[in-house]
């Protein structure tokens, strides 16, 4: 399998970064080892991947980071970089490659004190690879002083470094960073492909690597923890019951309450089993003596991880709650298309029932209201108001339609 095959539905990337791969093959080959990209190669310093989530963004940046790093001796024969099976490919893709960084926040933002670490690192040469390469797969979450950090390292970069950002759309990037990146645009891929990738790759049932692609709507990461972890679907499944729970006030502010409920539930089972294991690691590192009395001084460390894992938790929360907030609008748009009797495929054929009734008892303008409703919701979780507050008042707005 070459680097490119858990990149779903994209054959257009696909075809882009290869070309650009046997530039930048050719580069590092070339007796000119060291000098910066020349003019009209397929190769440049910096790429921005876009995409609606479960697109493949970060897949398509570290197959790219790998097969910049291939070193198959088939290239030499006119193989094209990215085997899959060569000591670069592998571990660049596994994530041990000493040249190859991939940086993810499970934190709100990522600040300038990490973005001037990285910036740090792109100036290095490469240690072992063939390139410097950077993925940071948050591009979205810099601030804006840390996007102000990074601009500089993008128009100035070292010979053999890469950038790779990802973010959902270009407007999530700053334009000075992004006026500068070469832009790479990933669609949704088609369910039948996602379908196919969970049958093939994680040996799922194909009739439930079907219906959880199908109702993911081609997300391919959700779609995989649809299938393979039975409290994603129990989760779903009560999301789901919500619209048919919101017929008085009682009823709406119950479901808001219990939505909350959930999403805490689920960043505290996600977080406590990390925290303890960081908290243990950190101890140790800092000398803690076998009674678990930490060395004088070192109170400062311990409180700024552990504000560090509140930011998490804060994040897992609401990721959790857009999560619910997502299957939500699924099911409010497959009542939309039977209102007005589309032909497009159904996501949620699991409560069809619930799906037909909520169409019968509504009208399409009821039903655009109700998914502007959510929309609304996502946005001011976006703008921090509180939770409960937030999914309050959009529960109640379902009600009224």
């Amino acid at each position: 399998m070459t680097v490119w095959d858990d990149l779903v539905g994209q054959d257009r990337v696909q075809e882009q970064l290869a070309a650009a791969a046997r530039d930048a093959d050719a580069l590092v080959t070339a007796a000119g080892v060291g000098e910066q990209v020349p003019p009209g190669s397929k190769m440049t310093h910096a790429w921005l991947f876009t995409g609606p989530p479960g697109s493949g963004r970060s897949t398509a940046a570290r197959a790219f980071a790998a097969a910049l790093q291939c070193t198959s001796p088939d290239r030499a024969l006119g193989g094209a970089p990215g085997c899959g099976f060569c000591d670069g490919c592998h571990t660049s893709l596994i994530g041990t490659h000493a040249d190859v960084e991939v940086v993810r926040t499970d934190l709100l933002s990522i600040g300038v004190k990490e973005t001037r670490e990285l910036v740090r690192r792109a100036q290095l040469s490469p240690a072992v690879g063939r390139w410097q390469v950077i993925v940071l797969e948050d591009a979205d979450r810099l601030t804006e002083g840390a996007g102000n950090v990074l601009l500089k390292a993008v128009e100035e970069p070292a010979p053999r470094t890469v950038w790779l950002l990802c973010a959902p759309s270009l407007e999530d990037v700053l334009p000075t960073i992004r006026s500068r990146c070469r832009h790479l645009t990933l669609r949704t891929p088609p369910v039948e492909a996602v379908a196919d990738v969970l049958i093939r790759r994680d040996g799922i049932d194909p009739e439930r690597a079907a219906s959880a692609a199908r109702a993911t709507q081609g997300h391919i990461d959700r779609a995989r923890r649809l299938a393979t972890d039975e409290r994603a679907r129990s989760r779903r499944a009560a999301v789901l019951k919500l619209p048919l729970r919101v017929e008085d006030i009682g009823g709406c502010l119950k479901a808001a309450q219990e939505l909350i409920d959930t999403a805490t539930d689920d960043a505290k089972q996600v977080s406590e089993e990390v925290d303890a294991k960081e908290t243990e690691e950190m101890k140790a590192a800092l000398g803690a003596a076998a009674g678990g009395r930490l060395p004088r001084g070192t109170a400062g460390v311990m409180k700024e991880l552990e504000d560090r894992q509140k930011r998490r938790k804060t994040r897992t929360q609401r990721d959790s709650l857009d999560l619910a907030l997502t299957d939500l609008t699924g099911f409010y748009r497959d009542v939309l298309a039977i209102q007005l009797g589309s032909r497009i495929a159904l996501a949620n054929t699991d409560v069809e029932d619930a799906l037909d009734q909520v169409a019968r008892s509504s009208t399409p303008e009821r039903t655009l209201r109700r998914i502007e409703a959510v929309i609304a919701c996502r946005r001011a979780l976006d703008r921090n108001v509180a939770p409960l507050l937030a999914v309050e008042a959009m529960t109640m707005a379902l009600r009224a339609g």
